[in-house]
């Protein structure tokens, strides 16, 4: 969908305006034959966190709580008991290619979170758990159970995996509405902090904020995750991809980072980003994902950008692929996307979840402002194509 690499210039100018921070995924221990060494993550570097505030919500409604499962009770114990059933373990075998010449270091073991989306074996996980190269994935289920897993589909840059296993009848967790979080409300973490000897660990705290926007530093240049939310609930090495949960034991987020440098302060992706691939995958058994040619910021980041550009609503276009169905349609750089489909667009995570419940081929209607123009014109989605090139 958009270009996610961003330029040196962008990055040392918020880097300069804001206080930076440690962060570093709640990533798996990794293990060598039965020696586990210090985590290592693969997202580590300065960040920036930019207020944010509540947009419009252009997702699929959340699914149904299990019959099993009583909202009336709240309560953290309730909320464990009915959701840890639906919290697996995932080990992924990789091989270090900067030990070749070291037999007994070749390969190494990485763990973290995932939840059972679906009974007949989806499972939602962060990317830099389970995406990528591996050579194996094993998946622990909660009545001590492993069973190997696929990863079939990835992205790096919203740090989303989905793994899948040939089994049925599984316990699941439903998923939530994370449009409708607020801050203060309670917060469940469920996942394996330090690997599977503390496996399902509960903690819990509260929304601490929502639509944090965090710089991190990968090995394809910066990348700047948006629309996260933030809670206190201790999030640890190995609970990467684990579920964050409401108090009706919906899983609204997917743990994903935390700040190293400061007590209580974790970060999960937004749920309703992956609940339109989840959904395609069941009914299709695959993902196709759409391609619009566009790289765009929210309003709450353009002051910080260039401040004689003021965005009251809509989503500010900084780049556009002339090769893509956006340009090609008469999208331009410096327009502004108000609405898509008559729904209004004010944050990233909208428009990304609405172009996930989307096909390659289908016609959307966008209304942009342009040079003062407030314009309406149509766009043919195409297929995102694999290249090499962080785009969306």
């Amino acid at each position: 969908m958009f270009e996610k690499n961003r330029k040196s210039n962008l990055s040392k100018t918020l880097s300069v305006i804001f206080l930076s921070l440690i962060v570093v995924g709640a990533f798996s221990y990794f293990v060598s034959g039965r020696k586990v060494s210090k985590p290592t993550p693969q997202i580590n570097a300065p960040n920036v966190l930019l207020p944010g505030a509540n947009g419009n919500d252009v997702v699929p409604k959340p699914q149904q709580l299990s019959a099993d499962f009583n909202i009336n009770n709240n309560s953290t114990t309730s909320v464990a008991k009915s959701a840890i059933p639906g919290v697996v373990g995932i080990s992924v075998l990789r091989v270090d290619g900067g030990s070749i010449f070291d037999g007994n270091t070749t390969e190494k073991w990485g763990v973290g979170s995932g939840i059972i989306a679906d009974p007949n074996g989806y499972i939602i996980t962060n990317n830099h758990v389970a995406g990528g190269k591996s050579k194996q994935i094993v998946v622990s289920l909660s009545n001590g159970k492993n069973v190997n897993g696929t990863t079939v589909w990835s992205d790096p840059l919203m740090d989303i995996a989905i793994v899948k296993i040939n089994m049925t009848g599984l316990n699941t967790i439903p998923l939530g509405d994370s449009s409708m979080v607020q801050v203060g409300e309670p917060a469940i973490a469920i996942g394996n902090p330090l690997g599977l000897s503390l496996q399902r660990t509960v903690t819990s705290g509260i929304i601490s904020a929502i639509n944090r926007t965090i710089k991190i530093d990968t090995d394809q240049g910066p990348n700047y995750m948006e629309d996260l939310i933030q809670t206190d609930a201790s999030i640890n090495p190995g609970n990467s991809g684990g579920p964050l949960l409401n108090s009706q034991g919906q899983a609204i987020g997917i743990n994903t980072i935390k700040v190293t440098s400061a007590e209580g302060i974790g970060f999960a992706i937004p749920i309703n980003i992956v609940t339109p691939i989840i959904r395609q995958l069941v009914d299709t058994g695959s993902f196709k994902e759409t391609y619009m040619g566009i790289f765009a910021y929210d309003k709450e980041v353009m002051p910080y950008i260039n401040s004689n550009i003021n965005v009251n609503n809509g989503i500010y276009i900084s780049t556009v692929d002339k090769n893509g169905p956006a340009y090609k349609s008469g999208i331009k750089e410096c327009c502004i996307i108000t609405h898509v489909d008559g729904k209004p667009v004010d944050r990233m995570i909208e428009l990304r979840s609405y172009l996930y419940s989307k096909k390659p081929g289908d016609v959307i209607k966008i209304t942009h402002i342009s040079k003062g123009k407030t314009e309406n014109l149509s766009i043919k989605l195409a297929e995102k194509k694999t290249d090499g090139l962080l785009t969306r």
